[in-house]
């Protein structure tokens, strides 16, 4: 048996239209399992990709900054067909601004997005999962700023932190339960939030001169780990934030 095979298996994935959602949502689809995406966006080409491997994909449209929206969305996900087998809360925003000038509306924003929404998303398919008797996934995209302070983005690094608790809280109550619930921080990737540094030239030449791999990560990078901790692979993995950083944490 392929310990890493997602055959007969659902996932959920949030911010499915893009980037770090799309490559973890393909990566999933090619290891066997069946997609629901959540987003704002326009989700066609993450729907065309996974439908190229043969799996299916069924797109939900949800603000993840409105709670009850985001309450509803695994609800509405097993009303579609899934089972609540995986959820990878990957959506998220981020505001810059000095410390000094960031604003109350920056703060609640990202917050409500990036933690907020994320730990409502897991209270919802931590019951779904228990009430069917499913053994479940969680997998959270947390960050670097989940274990440095970082510089200009107070509510991010905030949320990415509290994200980081969260999920050793509520893999503490849950591992028992059948749930995983683990995280994996990425490093600097080549995604539309970090824009704003790669064209930057000195913050990113300062950025790509600590990554021992010599790159900026490419979404697709996430995707094995998001397959291994979805994976009975990881059956005993609870409550871990995977680093996936070109080394940058081990410099």
């Amino acid at each position: 048996m392929n310990p890493f095979d997602l055959t007969g298996r659902w996932a959920i994935v949030t911010g499915a239209n893009t980037g770090i959602g799309q490559a973890i949502s393909v990566g999933l689809a090619q290891a066997g399992a069946d997609l629901v995406g959540v987003g704002r966006s326009d989700m066609s080409e993450t729907a065309e990709q996974v439908a190229a491997v043969g799996r299916t994909f069924v797109p939900l449209t949800a603000d993840l900054s409105d709670i009850a929206a985001a309450k509803a969305v695994i609800e509405r996900a097993i009303a579609a067909g899934a089972t609540p087998d995986i959820l990878v809360n990957n959506a998220g925003i981020i505001r810059r601004a000095d410390a000094l000038e960031f604003t109350e509306e920056d703060w609640d924003a990202v917050l409500d997005t990036n933690l907020k929404s994320v730990f409502f998303l897991c209270q919802a398919f931590a019951r779904a999962a228990i009430a069917t008797g499913r053994p479940a996934k969680i997998i959270n995209v947390a960050s670097l700023l989940s274990f440095q302070g970082g510089i200009r983005i107070p509510s991010y690094t905030a949320a990415k932190s509290g994200l980081a608790g969260i999920t050793r809280l509520m893999a503490n109550e849950w591992a028992s339960r059948g749930i995983n619930v683990n995280a994996i921080a990425p490093g600097y990737v080549e995604t539309n939030n970090t824009t704003a540094l790669r064209a930057d030239a000195e913050r990113s030449a300062d950025i790509l001169k600590r990554i021992p791999a010599g790159r900026w990560a490419k979404a697709r990078d996430m995707a094995g780990a998001a397959v291994f901790l979805a994976s009975s692979a990881s059956d005993y993995v609870h409550g871990t934030i995977l680093p996936v950083d070109g080394g940058w944490l081990a410099r």
